[in-house]
């Protein structure tokens, strides 16, 4: 992001030309699209001021791309659609990017000025249908006011709490000739000003609390990975000996084999991180927004604890769980005044210990069984194992996204990339697309249901197309999952509409894009293919079958408390 220029630039052309010039300022890498006729002014001035653009198959398929990009990257990801159906075909991503706090600036054709409002040929309400799932909005006016737009949108898009912000442009203004606009110098939103540095007096308070109790613990969310602030968090638990646990989301912010890493909360997490919140006496959030599947019943999360939220929005503190000490403040910035305020560290023996004998007493665990096939949990295992936790895994979601979450333990930050608040089917695979090109060098591994894959597929072309060696590994059971799983659970094994009984060959699929396919249906065969597939530098599908009535445990029921977990031990 750039919202300043050592020099006044004169830009002049076509609205089209100053938004592409514009983009190349904000130093846009990449541009994920799909062309039409109220983008082709734009599309044009691509041709002639080149940005490396990605042709998705789909406009779903670009927008999880880009979010993917970003996630990975840091970056905001930049997309541009038509308008109408091209620009209602990115509504999905938009809003999923809203609720994971991932900065988009996103460009969506619109007819002619004139015939706004006379539901012309392809027109859609782009900014009253996205206002409620965007950070911000624009409809431009003025083609002059092009470079103030996607400079501010740029800088919005990326600063406080990430999230996705639309510009509209109707085709008359990106087709509009004339002869100068300014560039403009610096980002002047009077309304808009996050705050990133916390409050002395609340820092002292949180200092206080933790000083003072027994059993303190750290949930670490999306918040503390968006402020690139991961080494500050390690310094700090491990200068403090303070135990932590993650939000599906903020996995990655601690190594996944680290002594003081307690696994993901939540839901599906583990006994002993939801154990420790019903039990701690303080509770650090830094970076998370205490959703429902993190916390279960509220009645019943850390009841306990005295709670210090840090966070960026505002809003978010206080929204669902009461905070003893709100922080408004980046992670960063938050972590860093911690770490420069000498305090006494809590004595965190004895809790650490009753953690150790939790984690030990109820592990992650599942029966193998040879007749049975292969299970979901050992194909995670072993792509663990071939890429020894560096890989940039994706997801869609389900149960393999949860599967995911609790077996593949992550060395870095920014290498878990998944749909989260919005639960979007269709995310994992094109999401794996962006993630690739953000780091080319990288393995990226997406790892999809088979239902949720078939919402995106049409993307394979682009792994034939730019040969990006991603490895598609489908957790094939021939069903919805967590449908079926809830089904099974909640609804007495009516099984209504979530077994897929026909499907495509997904290894003919993968060879009409000229892509490698395998099928294996045996651990054997698993270890077999998934080692020749990952010692590749090409594109690779596999159709890994795996045991159709598997579940995902522990999992906490609707309704319930963290501490109401069922399926925590197996016999």
């Amino acid at each position: 992001m750039k919202v300043r220029q050592e020099t006044d630039q004169k830009l002049k052309g076509s609205g089209a030309d100053v938004l592409i010039r514009s983009l190349q300022e904000q130093e846009v890498e990449i541009i994920f699209g799909y062309p039409g006729g109220a983008v082709l002014p734009i599309y044009d001035a691509l041709h002639r001021n080149p940005i490396q653009h990605v042709l998705a198959r789909h406009e779903q398929g670009a927008i999880h791309a880009a979010e993917g990009y970003a996630r990975v990257s840091g970056k905001p990801g930049v997309v541009i659609a038509t308008s109408g159906p091209g620009a209602t075909n990115l509504v999905t991503g938009i809003a999923d990017a809203m609720l994971d706090s991932i900065p988009l600036v996103v460009f969506t054709g619109q007819v002619a000025s004139g015939v706004i409002g006379t539901d012309a040929f392809q027109e859609a309400d782009i900014i009253g249908i996205t206002q409620p799932i965007t950070k911000h909005n624009y409809q431009v006016k003025n083609a002059e006011d092009l470079p103030r737009i996607i400079n501010e949108a740029f800088y919005i898009a990326s600063t406080g709490r990430p999230g996705p912000v639309v510009i509209d442009v109707p085709k008359d203004i990106s087709a509009k000739m004339f002869v100068e606009a300014e560039q403009p110098n610096e980002v002047e939103l009077p309304g808009y000003q996050p705050t990133t540095k916390p409050n002395f007096l609340q820092i002292q308070k949180a200092i206080q609390a933790l000083t003072a109790s027994e059993r303190p613990l750290i949930l670490a969310g999306a918040g503390v990975l968006a402020a690139r602030a991961t080494a500050e968090l390690q310094e700090f638990i491990e200068r403090h000996q303070i135990p932590i646990t993650n939000t599906l989301l903020g996995l990655g912010t601690i190594d996944g084999h680290h002594e003081l890493f307690l696994g993901m909360a939540g839901m599906h997490g583990t006994y002993t991180a939801n154990t420790a919140i019903c039990e701690c006496d303080v509770l650090l959030n830094i970076g998370a927004r205490f959703d429902d599947r993190l916390t279960g019943n509220l009645a019943h999360f850390a009841p306990n604890a005295k709670v210090i939220h840090i966070d960026i929005d505002p809003a978010e503190i206080g929204k669902n769980v009461p905070t003893a000490i709100p922080i408004v403040a980046d992670a960063k910035e938050a972590l860093q005044e911690l770490l420069n305020q000498p305090f006494e560290s809590p004595d965190t023996a004895e809790w650490l210990q009753l953690l150790k004998t939790n984690t030990a007493a109820y592990p992650l665990q599942y029966k193998a069984d040879k007749e049975r096939g292969i299970l979901p949990q050992q194909a995670i295992e072993l792509i663990h194992k071939l890429t020894g936790g560096d890989a940039v895994v994706t997801t869609d979601v389900g149960q393999h996204q949860m599967w995911a979450a609790q077996y593949y333990k992550f060395n870095y930050p920014h290498h878990w990339v998944t749909s989260g608040g919005l639960g979007t089917m269709g995310f994992g695979f094109p999401a794996a697309i962006g993630a690739q090109l953000a780091k080319p060098h990288e393995k990226v591994v997406a790892i999809v249901g088979d239902a949720g894959f078939q919402m995106t597929l049409q993307e394979l072309s682009l792994l034939q197309e730019m040969r990006l060696p991603v490895k598609v590994v489908i957790l094939n059971n021939q069903c919805l999952g967590m449908v079926r799983q809830w089904q099974e659970t909640f609804y007495e094994e009516r099984y209504s509409q979530s077994m897929i009984s026909v499907q495509p060959d997904f290894v003919k699929l993968a060879q009409a894009y000229d892509i490698q396919g395998y099928k294996v249906e045996t651990m054997a065969e698993a270890e077999a293919v998934f080692a020749e597939a990952f010692a590749s530098n090409e594109p690779v599908l596999i159709d890994c079958r795996v045991v159709q009535l598997e579940n995902v445990y522990p999992m906490v029921a609707p309704g319930k408390g963290l501490n109401q977990m069922i399926g925590v031990k197996i016999e």
